[in-house]
């Protein structure tokens, strides 16, 4: 029999460093790791769908990796820096070299921070580094604790690495029992393992929850370090997630004095996530994209909820995977060339998939020819042939929504209040989701452009044509399509600079409007009329009238004619050709956007009381098995799980719930009798041992919990 194996239950003790499963350990890390099984089989992972859908997610991985790893360089590369010039520093006073990181709130972001320290620092076989979670920390003797064996473990993990670089093997050594883990002790493997022939490190402490700690084993052990700072060369990092105020209110004069504090400053959550935007999610290389609502529900996720920009990367991820695994038909979200590449691969559900699309139909219903309609609708080759046109009117569509984009947050994302709004983000929201030329919005933007000066106009203007032009020359030249975008689009940013040169050239000189239509002049007197209704409308009409053509006689100047000319020429070149909402998008754009946004609030922001009612109601729901399928979900039956029913039970209860009477309810429906039988007879021990359970879960997830007033009652807490 193996010796881990008995009959009743027991804890088999290893001695340190003389286990066997260490032995065979050994052995198996020499071996490379064999791939796992995931969770999708062989059939999901081999279908085109998916493989588009882990490319598209590894590039656009990849791109925001690198662009945070940019965004955090020159902090950390200052921490390091304030790391490694300790060890020049002589320190004989008890002053302890301390780090206070200004994180910001976004706290799901700040491990990966801190990640990112320790392997700079581990790079540079510059210190050993121990990260103190505060819930590790509850006291002074478990905060030593750990601070002594994550510093010894971390020195084990580094000479793994160097083991493992150089020969590929690994040396025993006998772990360090938590009882063993004390400031003696790390004096001791300190002086051992670093002596003079070695170089010294420093022992960096990292406090990534800093607002979470106890405040009074915090002082202490900042006491301790820098009471050992002449012979362990500590250095404290902290993570602040608040402001400086928080450090100096937990710490009292007799600790900070006993620290040497320098801030840092790490970038903010927010301008993170405008860079990924910007940079990744609204990049022009990638072919799927985000509807407005969907775009706008994830920002709303991020800056309402946690700031967490890993929380809106994984949102994202999840928006990605929903899109692709619609089927095959999604593989044709890609570039071009590949896109043409996969029409023949798609079988005749997904053909039918396409034709499902929302905006398929009024594709089909502009068709003239009856003939053409059916093969359409009917023939999978002849719609084959069709789609190589539709992906690239899409991709084109999409292309040139990304460069006006460009030129319009350059136009109006820094006038007074911005009406559409100052961010990338935001405009790119508001022209997805409406007619932008038709909102008061961009009225009030028009209107202030048309209040600009001369040169201010003119500015402004080349601003945002040079912006453009710089984009397509950057962003869009290296793309497959890039060319034809840019001979769209170049001819009328063309128009856009010839007509700003007229309002150069044009002068301070009245002129004046005519109407051409105006030929005759209007009659002052006014027809019959048969009521005084008819007499109000004639008197409006007419004041209308000449409003108007006092509004066409009015005198204007050369300049304002020339500004209004080149407002409406970016009107309709630009914004209104190009900035079109997502119902006017070319036909078949379903599969290049994600829009289905109940699925996102449903997965990503889930209601958990609604879920455990609904568990506990109607459990079919999520078990699926015929013992717990209801006709009615008012109906109980005894084949319902034990939590179920007493749920049931205690929803037809008031404020207080009797015990006793709760317990004879449970035994009548569990044992199928009537209540006078049930009254009558004893209570059968496993019974009352089930509805003890039951009662003790309903308690433990917040329905009940025991009333101090009265004995055998419960209180009940929802409603």
């Amino acid at each position: 029999m193996d010796p881990t194996i008995s009959v009743s239950k027991g804890c088999f003790v290893y001695k340190n460093g003389a286990t066997r499963a260490g032995k065979k350990a050994a052995g198996k890390r020499k071996r490379p790791a064999a791939e796992s099984s995931g969770l999708l089989g062989q059939e999901v992972v081999q279908q085109p769908f998916y493989e588009e859908y882990r490319n598209t997610w590894n590039q656009v991985n990849d791109h925001i990796a690198d662009l945070q790893h940019r965004s955090y360089a020159r902090t950390l590369e200052q921490l390091v820096d304030f790391v490694v010039g300790q060890a020049e520093r002589a320190t004989p006073d008890e002053v302890l070299p301390t780090a206070a990181l200004l994180t910001g709130i976004n706290q799901p972001d700040h491990l990966s921070q801190f990640t990112a320290l320790t392997q700079r620092l581990h790079a540079q076989r510059a210190a050993m580094v121990c990260v103190m979670q505060s819930r590790d920390c509850a006291t002074l003797k478990a905060a030593v604790e750990s601070l002594v064996f994550g510093l010894v473990e971390d020195d084990a993990e580094v000479e793994q690495m160097d083991d493992a670089d150089e020969d590929g093997a690994e040396r025993d050594r006998k772990r360090l029992r938590r009882s063993q883990c004390t400031m003696k002790q790390l004096k001791s493997w300190y002086s051992n393992n670093f002596d003079s022939e070695r170089k010294r490190r420093q022992l960096v402490i990292i406090l990534p929850d800093f607002e979470c700690f106890n405040a009074s084993v915090l002082q202490d052990l900042i006491l301790i370090l820098s009471a050992h700072c002449g012979s362990l060369p500590f250095v404290l990092v902290l993570g602040v997630a608040t402001a400086m105020t928080a450090v100096h209110g937990t710490l009292p004069y007799h600790v900070s004095s006993k620290i040497r504090l320098r801030v840092f400053q790490t970038q903010a959550a927010p301008t993170g996530l405008n860079e990924v935007l910007d940079k990744v999610l609204l990049s022009p290389k990638y072919a799927f994209h985000l509807s407005g609502k969907t775009f706008k529900f994830l920002t709303h996720i991020f800056l309402y909820y946690d700031f967490s920009n890993h929380g809106f990367i994984q949102g994202f991820k999840y928006c990605l995977m929903e899109h692709f695994f619609g089927g095959n038909a999604f593989a044709l979200c890609t570039d071009y060339s590949k896109a043409l590449g996969r029409i023949k691969q798609l079988s005749h559900e997904d053909m039918e998939t396409i034709r499902r699309l929302p905006s398929f139909r009024p594709y089909v219903e502009q068709i003239n020819d009856c003939k053409r309609i059916i093969a359409v609708l009917t023939d999978d080759d002849y719609l084959k042939k069709k789609l190589p046109q539709l992906l690239r009117d899409c991709l084109l569509h999409f292309l040139l929504f990304r460069c006006s984009l460009e030129f319009l947050t350059e136009l109006v994302g820094d006038l007074p209040r911005c009406p559409l709004g100052k961010l990338r983000r935001e405009l790119y929201v508001n022209c997805l989701n409406r007619a932008v030329i038709s909102t008061p919005e961009y009225k009030e933007c028009q209107q202030m452009l048309s209040f600009l000066s001369k040169d201010e106009f003119v500015a402004k203007v080349s601003r945002s044509l040079e912006r453009t032009e710089q984009f397509l020359v950057e962003e869009m030249a290296p793309l497959e399509l890039g060319e034809a975008c840019t001979a769209v689009l170049r001819p009328k940013l063309e128009a856009i600079r010839l007509s700003v040169d007229e309002v150069v050239k044009a002068t301070m000189a009245t002129v004046t409007a005519t109407s051409p239509n105006e030929t005759s002049k209007p009659t002052d007197h006014l027809t019959p009329v048969a009521s005084r209704q008819e007499l109000k409308d004639q008197l409006l009409q007419r004041s209308k009238e000449d409003k108007m053509r006092h509004q066409l006689n009015t005198p204007t100047t050369q300049f304002a004619r020339a500004l209004q000319k080149t407002l409406q020429l970016i009107e309709t070149q630009i914004v209104q050709a190009h900035l079109r909402p997502l119902q006017d998008a070319p036909p078949i754009h379903e599969l290049f956007v994600f829009s289905d946004i109940a699925t996102v609030r449903r997965n990503i922001i889930g209601a958990p009381r609604a879920a455990l009612h609904t568990a506990l109601n109607n459990p079919h729901f999520y078990m699926q098995c015929k013992c717990c399928e209801l006709q009615d979900q008012s109906l109980l039956v005894g084949t319902l799980p034990d939590l179920s029913v007493v749920y049931k039970l205690h929803l037809e209860c008031g404020r207080m719930i009797n015990l006793f009477d709760w317990l004879q309810a449970f035994r009548s429906v569990v044992s199928g009798s009537d209540n006078e039988d049930v009254a009558q007879e004893q209570i059968d021990p496993q019974i009352q041992a089930r509805f003890t359970r039951a009662v003790a879960e309903l308690q433990f997830l917040g329905y009940i919990k025991m009333s101090k007033r009265k004995t055998d009652h419960a209180t009940r807490l929802t409603w």
